[in-house]
């Protein structure tokens, strides 16, 4: 039986927990699942198995095949059913409600967690924004005059962020060139972010302040926001990302509660600008101490830590609604790739290669500069847990397959 260390209190389990499962009572992250022949409807992470919150609690908003429902019902309805599982599942008096309806996790099919509203991804690493900086602008300044001064962000597509497993066809687009061709991109990448999921809304006109993140964030997934660099380096003077980013976003299954995240919550990066009132976090620092794996068919090749981002979460949203703009359940905002001083922190392979010209030497010999047809990728993240282990934020795995498109 596991120990559970609580803020006050340390309880037992009558669950079986595998040892050094990042799915301990310390996460309790949520999903949407199925088993063959049912619906879709929501559960619980923990340990090898997932409770069917559907079944278990007898709650409709259980059953709606999304998280949205659930999310809408706000911060207080959040932090009661917390408490309700973490008491089913450490007082023996449930055991005989709860125990029929954990299900093993590897017999279960996840879904989409969330039908996603809008979708925003910032640039907020300051070593990823630096060695891009460096790379795509040799001899400039590698950061632009606003970087310090705000969080750098885009409106990507909601219609294209998809479930953990989903192929990634490869994008097609202008490549540039003189002229410029299209056809599949030559470089694909990845980019191993972390993303923050909204669940109550806000009213148009009023921005949301930095100490208000955790009355209007849910929780957090784990997020691979693939890029084409050829698509995306022809496009995006003077507006922006546009095709080379909008084809696909990847996230995690589970999204893990910020209830689960206090024991990883550390004061942000040094700024070397003041800044702003609004985005002043002197007394609402949301650094999150967490550290991600980026894997190549398996290999890993980079630990990117959090930790070190320089725009934290808290600041995102309040520079997200700044002007008024109004936040809806579902809303997903990603960090941006996480980086950190080291090469073998870097999260993307434009960074990993030097834009191309450093070569990755994989275990089995092969090389890659950008991904080819038929590569995998895996990002996972763990988090240091209340209970003093390290809890899991799931991972989020996507091969790439080739486009069937005639070269023009």
């Amino acid at each position: 039986m596991e120990l559970v260390h609580g803020p006050a209190t340390v309880r037992n389990t009558w669950l079986e927990l595998p040892a050094g499962t990042g799915f301990g009572l310390a996460n309790l992250p949520y999903g949407v699942f199925s088993t063959p022949g049912t619906p879709p409807r929501t559960g619980i992470a923990v340990g090898d198995d997932v409770l069917d919150l559907a079944a278990a609690t007898g709650d409709d908003v259980h059953a709606t095949g999304s998280l949205n429902a659930f999310l809408a019902r706000g911060p207080a309805a959040w932090r009661e059913l917390r408490a309700q599982l973490t008491e089913w599942l450490t007082d023996d008096r449930y055991r005989a409600r709860v125990e029929p309806h954990l299900l093993p996790r590897d017999g279960v099919t996840m879904h989409l967690p969330v039908e996603v509203a809008d979708y925003v991804d910032f640039y907020s690493s300051r070593h990823h924004a630096e060695n891009l900086g460096r790379i795509l602008r040799p001899g400039s300044p590698p950061l632009l005059p606003n970087w310090e001064h705000l969080p750098v962000g885009y409106h990507g597509r909601a219609g294209t962020v998809r479930v953990s497993g989903t192929p990634v066809v490869r994008p097609a687009g202008q490549r540039p060139g003189t002229p410029p061709t299209f056809g599949p991109t030559e470089r694909l990448d990845v980019e191993a972010e972390i993303g923050f999921v909204v669940g109550t809304p806000s009213e148009l006109g009023t921005p949301v302040p930095l100490g208000d993140l955790a009355e209007h964030v849910f929780g957090v997934c784990v997020v691979n926001d693939w890029s084409a660099r050829d698509v995306q380096a022809w496009e995006y003077a003077p507006l922006g990302p546009f095709l080379g980013k909008s084809f696909l976003t990847s996230v995690s299954p589970w999204v893990v509660p910020l209830a689960a995240l206090e024991a990883a919550r550390v004061p942000a990066p040094a700024r070397d600008v003041t800044l702003l009132p609004y985005l002043d976090d002197r007394e609402h620092p949301w650094g999150l101490d967490l550290t991600l794996e980026l894997r190549l068919n398996g290999q890993l090749v980079s630990c990117p830590p959090f930790a070190d981002m320089y725009w934290t979460p808290a600041q995102q949203l309040a520079h997200l609604t700044a002007n008024g703009a109004a936040l809806r359940t579902g809303d997903l905002f990603a960090s941006g790739t996480v980086s950190g001083p080291r090469h073998d922190q870097r999260g993307s392979l434009v960074e990993l290669s030097e834009g191309g010209t450093r070569p990755l030497t994989l275990a089995d010999g092969t090389t890659r500069t950008f991904l080819e047809d038929g590569d995998e990728v895996t990002v996972s993240a763990t988090a240091p847990g209340t209970d003093g282990g390290r809890i899991s934020l799931g991972e989020v795995t996507g091969r790439v397959v080739a486009h069937p498109i005639r070269e023009e």
